[in-house]
């Protein structure tokens, strides 16, 4: 293993950055991803791919990601991770050729058949081992490193504990859940979907049945009385915000954000916040302070309530939302930044949820500080003043003092 940290012009720095890898659901995601600061992407194709409800990305899709991704040096992973039945076994090879020929750079794989037949074809594209696998310990990682993997993606069960030894002795690369939804089993093990609504968890149909609301017995008598909330197994989310150096430190070689199927805002404010604290980390660790800011950042995103999932060992009860939703609610995302005149110190903007005059907005970028301002006049494209913007995707422009950037977004405060 390379070294970590290095001494240049007298401070000691970090030179083994993290890759941030995020989640896309669709194309106008993995590009504000990939602006916002994702190093890597991952994406589901139409076939093949868990989250069969997420906007899969055709083979052309996935060709004009790279495409983009080039532009910013990021790189593009194709989740091929659902469990072959013997009806699935038709177009894989074909698939993951074309996947090689347009320049992904990684797949990730759950089905042993999936890992032969990649090796197999000698593709450039680097395979790695999903989550679903649920790997948590040297003896398996060693296991995949021996059929020629490039990478395993450790299940949300790994402890910071075990995860010090396995970067001690790692053979091949190791990504880690730093954000996002906790599955209630054993990541890729549950089969309650199946059971209560025969949707295929592990074919990309789970019906995330922990979520739903049960009636309690114990017993054979009803515990829970008239009035109360029903019980529910969710778990909180997790965020490894604050362990951040921590993890660095270690030499993780990929942290990795879950969320293919939140919203934009969601990925930019999650994806923003995580790779300006990388950044701010690695420059000067031994002076880095950690701010309060970074939290607050993320809890502007729609979550459910954060905790440090299974970093500290096995999750108590105040991991667990049981019959308690405890869902943060976003922050309302409005507007995104099409252009900025700095002379009239005019933006063009889309509109993307209600506002109107007098509404006050933060401005968020991966480029500058947050910026606070009253919406003090607004004009639609015929720069005619108007009261409020109540129409989709209207293009409007606004008065801001502050030289924002293409591609800034702002939320109601």
């Amino acid at each position: 293993m390379r070294n970590i940290s290095e001494i240049i012009d007298g401070k000691r720095k970090i030179v083994k950055k993290p890759e941030l890898l995020a989640p896309a659901g669709n194309l106008e995601k993995l590009k504000t991803a990939i602006m916002y600061g994702a190093d890597a992407v991952f994406v589901g194709g139409k076939e093949f791919s868990l989250r069969s409800q997420a906007s899969n990305f055709t083979i052309d899709d996935i060709k004009e990601a790279v495409e983009f991704a080039n532009q910013y040096g990021a790189h593009i992973h194709v989740t091929c991770n659902i469990i072959l039945h013997q009806d699935n076994l038709e177009g894989i090879e074909e698939y993951l050729k074309k996947l090689d020929e347009i320049g992904v750079s990684a797949i990730i794989v759950a089905d042993p058949y999936i890992m032969k037949i990649a090796k197999d074809l000698k593709l450039r594209l680097e395979v790695h081992v999903s989550t679903q696998l649920s790997t948590l310990n040297l003896k398996a990682i060693q296991f995949y490193a021996d059929m020629g993997m490039d990478r395993v993606v450790l299940g949300r069960e790994t402890t910071y504990e075990d995860l010090k030894v396995i970067m001690k002795n790692t053979p091949i690369d190791i990504e880690y859940f730093i954000h996002g939804a906790m599955c209630i089993h054993y990541s890729g093990r549950c089969m309650l979907s199946n059971y209560l609504s025969r949707r295929d968890a592990n074919r990309g149909g789970c019906s995330q049945s922990c979520r739903w609301y049960y009636d309690l017995y114990n017993q054979g008598q009803l515990v829970n009385q008239e009035g109360d909330m029903p019980f529910s197994m969710s778990s909180k989310d997790m965020s490894l915000v604050d362990h951040i150096g921590e993890l660095i430190e270690l030499g993780v070689d990929s942290f990795k954000i879950e969320g293919r199927m939140k919203s934009l805002h969601y990925i930019a404010t999650v994806v923003s916040t995580y790779r300006k604290l990388i950044d701010c980390y690695c420059e000067d660790p031994d002076l880095f302070q950690h701010s309060s800011f970074y939290r607050q950042e993320l809890n502007k995103a729609a979550n459910r309530a954060l905790c440090h999932g299974f970093f500290y060992e096995h999750p108590t009860k105040d991991e667990q939302l049981f019959n308690l939703r405890d869902e943060h609610p976003t922050q309302e995302f409005i507007i995104r930044v099409l252009d900025y005149d700095k002379e009239k110190k005019l933006a063009k903007i889309e509109q993307r949820n209600y506002f109107k005059i007098g509404d006050k907005v933060e401005i968020f970028s991966p480029h500058h500080e947050n910026v606070v301002m009253d919406i003090c006049k607004i004009y639609n494209e015929n720069m005619e003043l108007v009261e409020v913007a109540n129409h989709p995707m209207e293009i409007l422009y606004i008065e801001i003092d502050y030289p924002v950037q293409m591609n800034d977004m702002g939320r109601k405060v």
